[in-house]
């Protein structure tokens, strides 16, 4: 293929090869210790996160400075009912934020950077996010998923000396990956990179680059042909926005999150030098994935913002609103939901901090302790958030722009829940995280028996996996059936007021119990347990919510030592153990009473027409436009929307 064609066609690719790419992508090895996997693993590794590890003094006193110059700028710089109102930030708040550092946040201070620990950098999103969520989001995705995060894991020294410090001061940065029929499966990619001289030509269409519209710097991924002498595969670039041939097609709008500056994004014949190659060809996924590993962080510290702002207005509002001759709050009904916005804001808050400080100090690994922090706090969050709006009744429902109009204090609770709901889907749905944790969990399993359940092994590979396994699981299953959680003595240091000694005895003995109910659908499905995906799911959340009481406790016991409200923290972490403990025997409940061979059945029929009579009575207000827009390569037939901030 000549530099000058164009791909005709989007790849044709099978299911079998789409997880094939997937699993290529995947760091294969675990060369550090993790708490996640060994809880899923039925191993209760508490000594892998308690003491909880906290800042050094220095990286410490750096934060909190800018910590207190973010506060005062955003207090006194940032209206976020303009922002809401006009769909945009002021280009004078974003020059202000380059102006104090903000971009540079995670990057060394030796380019320009303010060197922030994952831990800072997180507290200093949550509290610009409170202002204005699009505000967090601009900064997480420069800086998370953007430009940055990639060159400081993959880049050259060259590179990251030629574009670390653009993006420290002056340049705003996006991440290209998905595409108008690409999401999360990404063998699917359309986009190209033809080799060309000393140069890469790019052609495709790219959606949904938040930060896109007024990006500088783009980080894309595109597929260059193999060819003689060429791995070629899913490939990283840094790619200047102002390059002939990149065009902003569109600024997308969205029921929320309306500030943030999300387009589609056409690449035609730009030339890309090869020097601006991150990784080598066929390296994009892997370095797309580890970039998220500790990228995704930043979306729970969205939703700790979020959840401290949901307990602070449930508190204001119950305390004054009365109903019956008391305040709602002391009715029980409206009690329940403000207990558990405080109880599950103190657990969202432990696990963000805990995996960031493990990030920080890089002595496990954390891609299932950050993709739990993720699934959890988007779930969690959004949770909290209706919650509120339940709280407050018709005021949850009006907008703030309404409730000022008529004379009361302007509260955007339906905002917080539209600015929410895209945490749920953003850098992993659930749905694909439920999928992603659960290989992850069961990587081990898979290590040694995997070939015992691939039907395209020889008996060979068969038999030998069958030897594997049977060493294997000879010395891990007695493992399962007794531990310190069922000793009255253990993890006797966290009592202290407040008992929550039994609560990481529940954790220690169910991780085992969640261990044997893994082994066991893989011994009753085999092959067919990456299709029990209500299953996994279910397998998935019940560590989700054993990660967090452990987080939750040793989170309590730091502050008490610490002596920063200890008692209080005890008694949160205590009911917020409760709470989750009653989650999780409903799921373990659900995972084997349930309604999903049913569903199936039910989504057939769906699909198939035989229940379409359930439709009618209604008109339907879509209009008659495609499902998917056309992203043929070519040349753009529309206005160039980028809008570059200097």
């Amino acid at each position: 293929m000549s530099a000058s064609t164009p791909p005709s066609s989007r790849p044709a690719v099978t299911e079998r090869e789409a997880r094939e790419v997937a699993e290529a992508a995947r760091e294969q090895h675990w060369r550090k210790p993790s708490f996640a996997k060994e809880l899923f693993l039925g191993r209760f590794r508490l000594d892998l996160i308690h003491p909880h590890p906290v800042p050094g003094d220095e990286a410490a006193q750096r934060g909190e400075e800018f910590l207190a110059k973010l506060r005062d700028f955003v207090e006194t710089k940032v209206d976020p009912a303009v922002i809401e109102r006009d769909a945009r930030i002021p280009d004078e708040v974003i020059d202000g934020l380059k102006d104090l550092g903000a971009f540079g946040m995670k990057i060394d201070t030796k380019y320009g950077g303010l060197g922030l620990t994952q831990v800072y950098y997180n507290k200093a999103l949550s509290l610009a996010g409170s202002a204005s969520p699009a505000i967090g989001v601009l900064l997480s995705a420069h800086q998370s998923i953007g430009v940055p995060q990639p060159l400081k894991l993959f880049g050259t020294q060259e590179q990251k000396e030629r574009f670390l410090p653009r993006c420290a001061r002056t340049d705003i940065s996006a991440f290209l990956l998905t595409e108008p029929d690409v999401g999360s499966d990404p063998a699917r990619l359309a986009t190209t990179a033809v080799p060309d001289g000393d140069d890469y030509v790019l052609d495709g269409v790219k959606l949904w680059t938040t930060n896109g519209v007024v990006a500088d710097l783009l980080v894309v991924m595109a597929r260059v042909p193999k060819s003689e002498g060429r791995r070629g595969g899913i490939t990283a670039f840094v790619v200047e926005t102002n390059s002939p041939g990149v065009t902003v097609e569109n600024r997308n709008a969205f029921m929320g999150l309306r500030g943030i500056e999300n387009g589609v994004t056409r690449f035609h014949q730009v030339r890309v030098p090869a020097a601006n190659r991150v990784g080598e060809e066929g390296q994009g996924l892997k370095i797309a994935l580890t970039t998220l590993n500790t990228g995704r962080l930043s979306l729970p510290a969205s939703c700790v913002a979020a959840g401290k702002w949901c307990l602070k207005i449930a508190r204001e509002w119950s305390a004054v609103r009365e109903q019956w001759g008391k305040p709602v709050a002391h009715h029980e009904a409206v009690g329940s939901k403000i207990s558990f916005i405080a109880a599950t804001t103190f657990a969202l808050e432990a696990v963000t901090d805990l995996a960031s400080q493990m990030a920080d100090e890089d002595r496990n690994d954390i891609r299932i302790e950050g993709a739990l922090a993720k699934l959890y706090a988007s779930e969690m969050a959004w949770t909290m958030a209706d919650e509120l709006v339940q709280i407050r009744g018709g005021r949850g429902f009006e907008t703030a722009e309404s409730l000022r109009a008529r004379g009361e204090r302007g509260v955007p609770a339906e905002q917080l829940l539209r600015d929410l709901r895209i945490n749920r889907i953003f850098e992993g749905s659930t749905e694909i995280m439920h999928l992603l944790i659960a290989r992850e969990a069961v990587d081990a399993h898979l290590s040694v028996a995997g070939d015992l359940i691939d039907p395209e092994k020889s008996l060979g590979d068969k038999a030998k996996a069958g030897a594997n396994a049977g060493a294997f699981y000879a010395k891990w299953l007695p493992r399962l059936v007794a531990g310190p959680g069922q000793l009255p003595t253990s993890y006797g240091d966290f009592k202290h007021g407040v008992d929550l000694s039994g609560h990481l005895r529940y954790v220690e003995r169910t991780s085992r119990k969640l261990a044997r109910s893994t082994f066991y659908a893989m011994s009753r499905w085999q092959g067919r347990m990456e299709s029990k995906q209500g299953f996994l799911g279910r397998i998935v959340d019940i560590g989700a919510e054993l990660f967090a009481m452990s987080a939750a406790c040793v989170r309590a016991e730091l502050l008490r030592t610490q002596g920063q409200n200890g008692r209080e923290a005890y008694q949160l972490a205590d009911v917020f153990c409760r709470q989750a403990r009653i989650r999780i025997e409903e799921l373990f409940n659900r995972l084997w009473t349930n309604t999903d061979d049913l569903d199936r059945k039910v989504v057939k029929g769906v699909l198939s027409g035989t229940y379409e009579w359930l439709e009618q009575g209604i008109i339907d207000p879509s209009d008659d436009g495609p499902w998917i827009a056309d992203a043929t390569p070519g040349p753009s037939q529309s206005e160039n929307l980028h809008r570059p901030i200097r």
